[in-house]
């Protein structure tokens, strides 16, 4: 099952004309732009990043325990 969550993603002008962007709900997703389209498709990569950066964290953590991973839906 595939998860089907929306966030909040928040981008403002910054300095020289770039745009800042964050989620809203997951500190430490962030990223800049030329553009705002620019910077709402730096935000998806970000996020994969900062998902996949988190998942192997956490199986290092686990290394050598028994663990059940599941995907969860948040409606």
């Amino acid at each position: 099952m595939k998860a089907n969550v929306k966030l909040t993603a928040v981008i403002k002008k910054g300095q020289d004309n770039w745009f800042i962007g964050y989620i809203e709900e997951i500190p430490g997703v962030l990223t800049q732009g030329k553009t705002i389209e620019e910077t709402k498709e730096n935000l998806v990569d970000a996020l994969e990043l900062f998902t996949e950066t988190q998942r192997e964290e956490s199986e290092k953590e686990l290394n050598g325990e028994e663990f059940i991973r599941e995907e969860v839906e948040l409606v």
